[in-house]
C-alpha cells in the first residue's frame, strides 16, 4: 500500500545484490530489476536509484580481496569499479528503455544547506529530462572524515533532500526480525514499526554483509532519519527476483512509518543531519519550554560536547542522554562555554559584544 500510494520512490540496492558469493556479477537479476523500475516509470513514479558496488567490482576487475584496502587504495579502484558499475546500470537499464545519469555525493553535498539544495535542483531537472538518477558516494574523494561509510544514510538523505515520500532499502535480508535470523531460528518478521525504541536498537545487530559495509544499524539510523523527514522506510530483500514487484504483491518486508509529516524543507534538512558537530545538553526547564516550542537559551544548558562553529547542527540531549532536539547553533562552542547557565540578558558581558539571546531559536530547531 505505501509503495503503491508513493509518488517519489528511492531505491537503495546493497553490494550483495550485484555480486554474488561466487564474486560473478548478477546480470540476469538487474536487467529484471530494470522491468520493476519501468513499471513504476509507467505508473508516472519518479524514481532515484542508491547503488552500492563500486568498490566491489574494482576489486573484482583487479582480482583484489576489498577487506585488505587501506583508504588510498579503495579510493582508486572506486575510480575503475564505478565506470563499470555505470556500464552495467547501462546495458541492463537499456533493454528497458530507461535512460540513465550518474550523482556521486559526498557527506558535505547533504550536509551544507546550500549544496543539499544545489543537488534537489539537479534530481529535479533529471526528473524533467525523463532520467533515473543512478546515485553513490563518490569514494574517490572521499576521506574517512568525510563520509557517509554507508549508503543506507546516504539512500535516507537522499529521499530527504528529494522530496521523496518512500525510500525502500534492497538488501540480503527479508527485514527486521524479533531476533537474530542467523543465531535463532524461532524468530518472525516485524511488519511495520512506527516508533525506534530500545527494543529496537537492540535487535538491530550490526551483521555486515560480504561485500557491503553496513549492516541492521545503519538501517535503523536510515529509518531514524526517515521517521524525522515524513518519509515511509521498508528494509525488504533484494535477492528475490524482480524485487519490488515482490513487494506490491507480497508485502514480505518491514516498514517504519514516518513520525512527522509537516515539516518544511528547510527543517526537513536540519533533523536529518549526519553528523551534528555537537551536542548541548540540557536542564529539565529548558527541556519542557522545547516541548511548548520555545527557542533553546543559554540558561537552560548545562553543559556541551564537542567543538563547533556558528550555524553548525547540534543535537540537543537531556540530562540522561536522551535527544530532544537538533538545531542549528547560533553560537560557537567556546562562545556556548562562556555563556552557558547564564540569563540572556548578561550575553553581552561575558562575550564583550551584542550577539543574539536564543542559542537555537525555535525556527532553526525541530523537537525530536
Amino acid at each position: 500500500m505505501y509503495l503503491k500510494n508513493s509518488k517519489k520512490i528511492v531505491i537503495k540496492i546493497g553490494s550483495s545484490l550485484l555480486i554474488d558469493k561466487s564474486k560473478k556479477i548478477r546480470v540476469k537479476w538487474l536487467t529484471e530489476f530494470s522491468k520493476d523500475i519501468k513499471e513504476l516509470l509507467d505508473q508516472t513514479k519518479k524514481v532515484i536509484i542508491v547503488s552500492s558496488g563500486a568498490i566491489a567490482i574494482g576489486c573484482k576487475k583487479l582480482n583484489l580481496n576489498k577487506k585488505n584496502l587501506k583508504l588510498d587504495k579503495s579510493q582508486a579502484v572506486a575510480s575503475i569499479g564505478q565506470i563499470e558499475l555505470m556500464n552495467l546500470f547501462s546495458k541492463t537499464f537499456s533493454k528497458s528503455k530507461i535512460n540513465i545519469s550518474q550523482i556521486l555525493l559526498t557527506l558535505d553535498d547533504t550536509e551544507q544547506r546550500r549544496r543539499s539544495m544545489n543537488a534537489k535542483r539537479t534530481f529535479e531537472n533529471l526528473f524533467q529530462l525523463g532520467f533515473v538518477p543512478i546515485v553513490n558516494e563518490n569514494d574517490s574523494t572521499a576521506t574517512t572524515e568525510i563520509k557517509y561509510g554507508d549508503n543506507d544514510r546516504l539512500a535516507s538523505r537522499v529521499a530527504q533532500i528529494s522530496g521523496a515520500d518512500c525510500l525502500i532499502l534492497l538488501s540480503d535480508v527479508d527485514g527486521l526480525y524479533t531476533k537474530n535470523p542467523k543465531l535463532d531460528k524461532n524468530v518472525k518478521l516485524i511488519k511495520e514499526i512506527k516508533n525506534i525504541d530500545n527494543r529496537i536498537e537492540k535487535i538491530s545487530t550490526n551483521s555486515i554483509s560480504e561485500h557491503g559495509t553496513g549492516g541492521m544499524k545503519t538501517k535503523i539510523d536510515a529509518a531514524k532519519i526517515c521517521q524525522l523527514s515524513g518519509c515511509v522506510m521498508a528494509i525488504a530483500n533484494g535477492l528475490l527476483e524482480r524485487p519490488i514487484q515482490q513487494i506490491i504483491k507480497k508485502n514480505n518486508c518491514t516498514w517504519f512509518l514516518p513520525k512527522i509529516s509537516k515539516l518544511d524543507a528547510r527543517k526537513k534538512w536540519i533533523v536529518g543531519s549526519i553528523s551534528p558537530k555537537g551536542e548541548l545538553i540540557i536542564d529539565d526547564g529548558a527541556k519542557q519550554a522545547l516541548k511548548k516550542g520555545k527557542s533553546l537559551l543559554a540558561a537552560g544548558i548545562k553543559n556541551i560536547l564537542g567543538k563547533f562553529n556558528k550555524g553548525d547542527h547540534v543535537k540537543i540531549v537531556d540530562k540522561n542522554n536522551e535527544e530532544c532536539a537538533r538545531g542549528l547553533s547560533s553560537f560557537s562552542s567556546d562562545e556556548i562555554n562562556k555563556i552557558k547557565g547564564h540569563h540572556s540578558s548578561n550575553i553581552k558581558d561575558l562575550l564583550g559584544y551584542i550577539a543574539k539571546s536564543e542559542v537555537v531559536h525555535k525556527d532553526d530547531m525541530v523537537e525530536i
